[in-house]
Order: C-alpha cells, then structure tokens, then sequence
C-alpha cells in the first residue's frame, strides 16, 4: 500500500470535500490529482511566508478550479485575500467553505476577522460565539471574541474572554498582550504595566509589549525605561513608528495609542 501524505491530502482530512452530492457527481481524485493538488498548495504556503499573497491568491484559485469542493481551499484563499485587504472577496470565500464545512470551526474564526476588518463588530461576535459552540476550549475564538467587543468598547467583557483565552492557552502570547493592553485602557494600569514586563520577561523579542511598555513609562515620566523599550521595539518591528498601523491594524485600545503617540511625538 502506498501512503500518501501531503500537504493537500491534510486538507481534505481536516476539512472533507464538502456536499456529499456534490461529491458524488464527480469523478473519482486521481493519484496525479493529488500530487498536484498538493504541489500547488505548497506553492501557495510558500507565497504566503514570503509575504507574497497575490501569488498565494493564484494558486488557492487553480486548486479551488481543480477541487471546487474543498472547503480548505476556499479558506485559505480567504485569507490570501484578507492579507491584501480584499475583505469583501474574502468574506464570499469564507462564506462558501462554511456552505461546504458547516462544522469545522477555522472559516468561522477567518470570516469574523474579516468581519472585524470591516468594522462589523457584531457580527465577527457571532461567528466566535459559533466557534465556541463547536469548540468551546478555543482559545482564539475567545481572544478574537474580546478584540471585537474591543471595538464595540465593552473593555470589561473584553478583559474576560481574554483572561480565558490565556487560560486554554498559556503560551498565547497575543491574548496576554491584549489582556494587558485592556487592563490599561480600564484604569488598572500599574497591574497592566505589571503584566507587560512578565510577558517580555517571558518573550524577549516581543516587540507589541515592548512598544505598549515604551508608550506607559512615557507617561509616567520614565523616559530611561521608555527609550530603552523602543529600542528594541522599532529593531524587532518598524510598524510601531506609524500610528496609523497601530491604531488601524494592529488596534491598540484608545488610551494606549495615545500614550504611543505621546512618546512618538515627544510630548
């Protein structure tokens, strides 16, 4: 017996074909099928770590061409797309591997970022509330759940879902930094500034938290802490120099950016 396994082949395990009818009317996947499949999906993967998404894009779409069923396909070409803000495009694939994978939780999770890029806050809710449904020990539908009640300004219940989102998962060092960066914008700031130097204590080369730690010493009139976080901040991530990217993209809470633009503006 030959085993096959592959990149495409993990695909189709995690996500299945999709309509069985739809299935069923096709002819039977050949071995050369496949390797292709998976060649392409490679391609694919290999496009994305290289930061190239439009090419990313072109090659999900052969296989969405060859395997129309596959809801993994359909998903990931999603988030090529998202990566180049195409949010609208990217909702309609996402919509179709929910059509073909209704129980499988990653669409639900992929359509509500997009949802939260779009500034449809309650509707992003609704899809982490049916991830958790599927799935409720997934830690980043709860820390998606607290960015998006985030946007709606529910700090407190944000502050919750990611205090349960670092429980699930301890080493998820993003629902960390948000929990801290929620604690900020609530008014617990020395337990938030307390937070941020255990998570850079624990990672280093963390460059949000140590940003976030530049913005909050500046405040404080720390100016020695402050300049030295930023140091290695802007050497680790150059994005935290624009304050659009941080308030847009990245979505730090208000006061936080403030803080951030303070120090950037040396007030």
């Amino acid at each position: 017996m030959i085993k096959l396994i592959s990149i495409f082949l993990s695909l189709l395990l995690m996500f299945g074909w999709g309509a069985p009818v739809m299935a069923q009317s096709q002819p039977p996947i050949t071995q050369e099928q496949l390797k292709q499949g998976d060649e392409w999906a490679n391609q694919a993967f290999t496009a994305t770590n290289q930061g190239d998404f439009a090419k990313a894009e072109t090659y999900w779409t052969k296989i969405i061409e060859q395997f129309p069923t596959n809801a993994g396909a359909w998903s990931n070409r999603g988030n090529s797309r998202v990566s180049q803000n195409k949010l609208p495009e990217a909702l309609t694939d996402y919509n179709k591997a929910i059509e073909l994978a209704p129980n499988v939780t990653d669409p639900y999770l992929n359509r509500g970022a997009a949802l939260e890029g779009l500034g449809k806050w309650s509707d992003a809710i609704a899809d982490y509330n049916h991830v958790l449904e599927l799935d409720p020990k997934d830690a980043m539908a709860y820390n998606n759940r607290g960015n998006a009640k985030g946007g709606l300004e529910k700090w407190s219940d944000a502050i919750a879902d990611y205090k349960k989102s670092n429980e699930l998962a301890p080493n998820f060092a993003f629902a960390r930094a948000n929990y801290a960066l929620a604690l900020y914008e609530t008014g617990q700031k020395e337990q938030a500034i307390r937070e941020m130097r255990n998570i850079v204590r624990k990672y280093p080369r963390f460059a949000d938290m140590r940003a976030a730690l530049t913005a909050a010493y500046w405040v404080n009139g720390e100016q020695g802490e402050a300049e030295s976080n930023w140091v290695a901040a802007y050497g680790l991530d150059s994005r935290y120099k624009d304050i659009d990217w941080v308030t847009n993209i990245r979505r730090w809470p208000p006061s936080m950016v403030s803080a951030l633009d303070k120090f950037l503006k040396l007030q």
